[in-house]
């Protein structure tokens, strides 16, 4: 058994500590669950052992023996490899499986003239998919992969080398029930190959399923390690929050009006057929429905995206309203929180308060469209404290900062428009018990203020605690239009599985 242990590691970047002398240590052969709130540093440890920051200090060995770490290849020779959560970033689309999954092969020798063995290249990549039990094609282009399979590519890369200790940050996020399953073989795969897993996830029944060991983090620091089998859940939730967490959704006394939002026949390119719906003002409605239901698609066509909407009536307080792009959707007062914030609902190099002003530019403008930076900076501010965004700055590039603040971000930007109808799709999605708690008063406030409310999630409980009803999706249908308080969970699933 061998031991990778990180010892005194801190790190700091402009205006904020993000790791304060942080002891760490994981086993092969086991998977090591690492959470926290969001901002808690796990993240930021994870991407020292990686190689993606070099700028910390302390020590990180391998059975005692100091490594160097100060780059992803040196971290790769050295067995640790990492499959971050937002697959599309470490993808190339455009290439197939294979040459995804044989990446680091074809670019080892880059600078060199070298011929590629194709049918070796795709044999290779076969080969590893065949042991992990996939049955991806090899020549199939990763665009035209799901989520899941693209994180299936990552990992078949990650063991396609000489991989010791495998990193998989927020693994689940995008799987369905079934795909999870088939995660969690693969990982018990690996522990049997002698392979150590460190497990970064918010979804604490899994690792409590899965994990072996656990080290909880808060403010940069480490403040509890120990075997799963000696604690439980609601103590991991104090120790990651530091205090109790009490009701996770909020009490949902809205005034609920007229209806304001009606569907009707809403049909798209590829999954949404016929689906008709309606929101009143001051409610908020659940889209239920497992991975792959359609969920996302519908939120993607309602608003406009892609020019998906092929069929379909849109009337919003009572008048017709054409929803051809996401121009026209904003326009008539429609706003969307994707599921996929970093490539869809923030731009990660700008600051945090360019992403908080971006959507209402007209707002801060002055003659001849010059924008006041003064009155930009100041709305910017008020939204940090009102969301509890935490940032070194108003002027913090937004790729620095924890998942749950991107998400609040990538809500908080809408909160200028002041828009009608907000749809979120899936927006706990990586987020931790703290930040979902911030979320869900920040919706149910909306919901009080009039505004008409969409929440689509896989995550049922989610929907039986924020919504007043919801419509259930099965392979792009509306199956069942409930009302939450008179259902339950199990209902709820019995319809998102197909049945009648």
């Amino acid at each position: 058994m061998t031991t990778l242990e990180m010892k005194n590691v801190s790190i700091e970047f402009p205006g904020v500590k993000a790791l304060n002398r942080v002891d760490f240590s994981v086993k092969s052969g086991k998977t090591h669950a690492l959470i926290g709130a969001n901002g808690a540093g796990k993240s930021t440890l994870m991407k020292v052992l990686s190689g993606a920051y070099d700028h910390y200090t302390g020590e990180i060995t391998l059975d005692g023996q100091s490594m160097t770490i100060r780059s992803p290849k040196s971290a790769m020779d050295a067995g640790i490899q990492i499959v971050y959560q937002e697959v599309d970033t470490a993808l190339i689309p455009y290439l197939t499986v294979a040459e995804n999954i044989m990446l680091m092969d074809t670019v080892h020798n880059m600078g060199k003239k070298q011929w590629v063995n194709w049918k070796s290249l795709h044999s290779r990549a076969a080969t590893i998919l065949s042991e992990m039990n996939l049955s991806l094609p090899t020549k199939k282009l990763v665009s035209e992969l799901t989520l899941a399979e693209k994180q299936m590519v990552l990992i078949a890369r990650a063991v396609s080398k000489e991989c010791r200790f495998l990193i998989l940050d927020e693994p689940t996020a995008p799987l369905s029930h079934t795909e999870t399953n088939e995660l969690f073989r693969i990982v018990q795969e690996l522990k049997n190959r002698d392979v150590g897993v460190i497990f970064i996830s918010h979804r604490l029944p899994e690792i409590f399923e899965i994990c072996d060991d656990i080290t909880i983090m808060r403010n940069g620091e480490v403040v509890e390690r120990q075997r799963i089998s000696d604690t439980n859940q609601n103590k991991v939730v104090e120790h990651m929050l530091g205090q109790k967490l009490g009701d996770q959704f909020p009490d949902k006394f809205m005034t609920i009006g007229d209806t304001f939002l009606e569907v009707k026949g809403l049909t798209d390119k590829d999954k949404i057929k016929d689906f008709s719906m309606n929101v009143k003002a001051g409610e908020i409605v659940g889209i239920a429905g497992l991975v792959g239901a359609g969920k996302t698609e519908f939120c993607k066509a309602l608003f406009g995206v892609e020019g998906k909407l092929v069929a379909g009536e849109v009337k919003v307080n009572g008048k017709r309203v054409n929803v051809k792009n996401p121009y026209e959707a904003v326009k008539n007062g429609l706003a969307l929180v994707p599921e996929e914030r970093r490539k869809e609902g923030i731009l990660v190099n700008a600051s945090v308060e360019s992403n908080l002003t971006v959507v209402n530019l007209r707002h801060f403008s002055k003659d001849f469209s010059f924008l006041d930076r003064k009155k930009e900076k100041l709305v910017a501010k008020a939204l940090i404290n009102r969301l509890g965004i935490k940032t070194p700055s108003e002027e913090t590039k937004v790729q620095n900062l924890s998942g749950g603040n991107q998400q609040k971000i990538a809500i908080g930007k809408w909160l200028v428009a002041d828009a009608d109808v907000y749809i979120f799709d899936e927006p706990t999605k990586g987020v931790d018990v703290g930040a979902k708690k911030d979320i869900f008063n920040l919706i149910v406030e909306l919901a009080s203020r009039g505004k008409a409310i969409i929440y689509a999630s896989s995550e049922l409980s989610e929907i039986m605690g924020i919504t007043n009803r919801v419509y259930v999706l099965y392979d792009g249908r509306s199956v069942k239009e409930l009302e939450t308080k008179s259902t339950n969970e199990e209902e709820l699933l019995f319809y998102s599985t197909g049945g009648r």
